[in-house]
């Protein structure tokens, strides 16, 4: 007498569904935990180089591990594991000082030791004034209203990075500033929209970041919606999808 064997065969293809979604998970925690982690841009701090919008993949191995490259940041270990500084102009993901529960992402200005100021709206560092050129002007269409033209700069740091910034406000409240003397172990990080950001020149909020908050380097936009549309509104991606911006790097 034959014994049918559909029922082994449904045992069995519904354990290798199983055995299939677990491997799938351990790969999906490997690669966020040691390799790229996705994050998205809420605030204009960044614009024009990052937009609300902006989703990107951030590298986490680019300057070691520390307990807040692990999913839920238990404080298992403290400092950094296979550590590398970041370099002058890196775009970089971050936990707040104040709060680490928080997620910040701005540019590398000052290192350990380095006195940064600014005057009359022009960086410094260690006392030089950071190279600057007037390029074509920002035009802001994100918001409602009729676009809105921002004056915008090249900045080239000293070790050559450049990148752009944008000026909003004349004589803004973070044009001039005290100088400030980064503390060993800590950076000191800016945003490219100078008048609309809350970074390491507001020492109550943010100020000088600690090595270990450093949660990896911004690589390539991997997607970019705008009109105040979300991600998962499909139905609007053809006209608010920034088709430009796909797969383009953070610079």
């Amino acid at each position: 007498m034959s014994v049918s064997s559909e029922p082994k065969r449904k045992e069995g293809g519904f354990a290798e569904t199983i055995r299939v979604i677990f491997h799938a998970l351990i790969i999906a925690v490997v690669i966020r935990t040691f390799l790229f982690q996705p994050f998205n841009i809420p605030s204009g701090s960044m614009e024009a180089t990052l937009l609300v919008g902006d989703y990107l993949f951030v590298s986490k191995y680019s300057y070691g591990y520390s307990h807040y490259s692990l999913p839920f940041s238990p404080p298992l270990f403290s400092g950094r594991i296979l550590a590398r500084e970041p370099q002058r102009g890196d775009v970089v993901v971050f936990r707040l000082p104040k709060d680490d529960s928080v997620d910040y992402i701005k540019r590398v200005i000052g290192f350990p030791g380095d006195r940064i100021q600014m005057i009359g709206g022009l960086l410094h560092i260690n006392g030089e004034p950071v190279k600057r050129q007037r390029i074509e002007d920002y035009v802001d269409t994100e918001d409602p209203g009729r676009p809105v033209r921002v004056k915008r700069w090249r900045e080239t740091l000293p070790n050559g990075v450049s990148y752009t910034t944008l000026d909003r406000v004349e004589n803004g409240v973070y044009d001039d500033t005290p100088v400030y003397t980064v503390p060993p172990g800590h950076y000191f990080m800016m945003g490219d929209n100078r008048d609309n950001s809350t970074d390491s020149r507001v020492l109550s909020q943010v100020g000088y970041v600690p090595f270990e908050n450093l949660v990896g380097r911004a690589e390539i936009i991997f997607f970019s919606i705008g009109d105040g549309a979300r991600a998962w509104q499909i139905w609007r991606w053809p006209w608010a999808v920034r088709w430009d911006r796909l797969l383009s790097t953070v610079r």
